[in-house]
This record gives C-alpha cells, structure tokens and sequence, in this order.
C-alpha cells in the first residue's frame, strides 16, 4: 500500500494529515510555512494533488481549492487513494496582491527550481522535491490576469493522451489544446511522468462564481472517474479546441466588446469595436476564425497590439 511521505511526515492509509512545511521568513523574520493538507482512504489508489494560487492573486483558484477541501472535511469520503490539497501555494504574492513574488519572478517560470536560488526558485525546489514525487495526478487552478477574464477551461498538451483522458474527465466547458511551458510546474510534472490539468477561469482579483462552480464539480467529476469518490455529477457537453489565438488591437482607444465569453462566432465576424474618446473614429474588430471566446479583455482603455478577445478553434 502506498503511504506519502512529506517533510519527513508519513502519511499512512486512512489518515488525515495537515502539514505546515516551512518555507522561509519575511524581512521581519516572520516564519512563512506552507499549509498542505492530505486526507488518504485506508483504500489503494491514486494521489492526486488539488493546488491554487500559484499566481498569488488569481483568489478564485485558492477558493475553489479550500472549498474542495471544506467538502472532504464535511464528509465528502475519499474511498481510495490520496488527495493533497494545497489551496494557496504563493503565499508572498498573496499577501502583496501580487502575481509574483517580491523580486517580481513567476513561481510558474521557475521549476524544477534550486535550493540556493530566487526565492520563487527555492518555493519551486521544495515543490518538486516534496510533492511531484507523491502525486500520480493533479489539477492545478488558475484565473486570467488582471482585467482579463477566461471562460472555464481545462489545459492540455494533447501530446500527453492520459491528461487528455483525464480533461475530458474533468468535463468542463472547453478543453484547450496548450503546449507545455518550460520551467512550468506542469512541465516539470510531466518530465516526471506525472499528470496536471490547469484549470483555467475567471479573472486575477475577483472572485467568479461560475469559475468556482464550474472548478468544483470538475474536481469531483475527475475524483468520481478515478474511483477516489463517491459522488456523480451532471454531464456537460465539452468542446475540445485543438488551437487557440488572441486577437489584438489594431488601434488604441476604448474597446467595447460585442461578444460574450463562450459565444459561438463565425469567421469575419463583428466582435468588438474600438473608438478613439470622441466618437469621431470607430475601427471595428472582426474574428479571424471561426471558434468560440475563451477569453476576454475586460479594460475599455487599450493600446495597438493589446490582447483582446481569445478565440479557441475546434
């Protein structure tokens, strides 16, 4: 039977362990720790890790995540395996409001990492040191960035079939097709065999609730396929997007959008229109393809070359 074993904690069947891994101090030598919370069924199965914030201001996934764990708390039952939740992950750019950390480095640019590295890269050591090697399985949840909202949406390099398999378990609206990105954490996971989804929804500093929902009951459609739970959900009809592109400004001024995100557009369609403050120029902004909006620019004040609307094509 497989046991976790984290920080030189053992986790043995049916326990549930909470762990604080210390991580490092503030300037004020304040101790950071890292709260990671596992709860294992006496039952062999898979480990799955649920993990937020790893972008210190997309709240919705530390969210999603704790109220996945307040669900298992209140007596969701993990029948087999192990379930490692770690709702927010960057703790220092939590605390600042920020996507970073303090010296502006990207946790998510920065694995396998290094003990004597950046501060993102020791966070990032301990990460692949501690954690990949438990895990069979993980969904990692992220938002858009600030005033950029994304429809529900599970990535995935298509070129890794079992993570495709386990998208399409997850079962949220679209499931996009998206390379690995080196020194990423779910790269790096992969480079160790291990498989991670990222969930993609709402925006950095707001919480969405349909973002919320819809990364809930994924994570217990995913858990449900895996055997680990008990708990069917309703179905939903998931389009796959082999590809996707960002349309961008062709002039700057005040973006208005036409469309809404997860509309249906056709290729030469209206979609946006952008005007300079007075009214006296309008450009309008057409689709480049037919597909579907998976994101969208929520601020009415852009610059040319802006990323507006993000179109995902069957």
């Amino acid at each position: 039977m497989k046991e976790v074993l984290i920080n030189g904690v053992r986790i043995r069947p049916g326990q549930s362990v909470n762990i604080e891994l210390p991580i490092a101090k503030l300037p004020t030598h304040t101790l950071i720790d890292l709260p990671i919370f596992i709860r294992s069924a006496k039952e062999e199965g898979p480990t799955v890790l649920v993990s937020g914030g790893i972008h210190g201001d997309e709240i919705n996934g530390i969210f999603t995540a704790k109220q996945i764990l307040g669900e298992i708390d209140a007596g969701l039952e993990i029948l087999k395996g192990t379930l490692i939740i770690i709702p927010l992950v960057n703790i220092y750019g939590f605390l600042s409001n920020s996507r970073t950390f303090p010296d502006g480095r990207d946790l998510n640019r920065s694995f396998p990492g290094s003990n004597k590295g950046s501060l993102a890269s020791r966070i990032a050591y301990i990460l692949n040191e501690e954690i990949i090697p438990q895990i069979d399985y993980g969904i990692d949840f992220h938002t858009g960035g600030r005033m950029l909202s994304n429809e529900p949406q599970v990535r995935v390099d298509f070129k890794d079939k079992v993570a495709l398999e386990l998208a399409k378990a997850f079962g949220t609206n679209f499931v996009v097709n998206s390379k690995h990105i080196e020194k990423s954490f779910r790269k790096t996971a992969f480079n160790a065999r291990k498989h991670l989804l990222v969930y993609e929804g709402g925006e950095s500093m707001r919480l969405d609730h349909h973002a919320i929902a819809e990364g809930i009951i994924g994570t217990k459609r995913l858990l449900h396929h895996l055997q680990m739970i008990n708990s069917p959900q309703p179905s939903t009809h998931t389009l796959i997007l082999k590809e996707s592109e960002w349309t961008r400004g062709k002039a700057s001024g005040i973006f208005f959008a036409t469309v809404k995100l997860g509309e249906s557009i056709k290729k030469g369609q209206l979609i946006a229109n952008i005007s300079d403050p007075y009214g006296q120029v309008i450009v309008p902004v057409k689709a480049s393809a037919n597909g579907y909006v998976i994101g969208l620019n929520n601020n009415p004040v852009v610059n040319v070359g802006d990323a507006l609307i993000h179109i995902g094509k069957e």
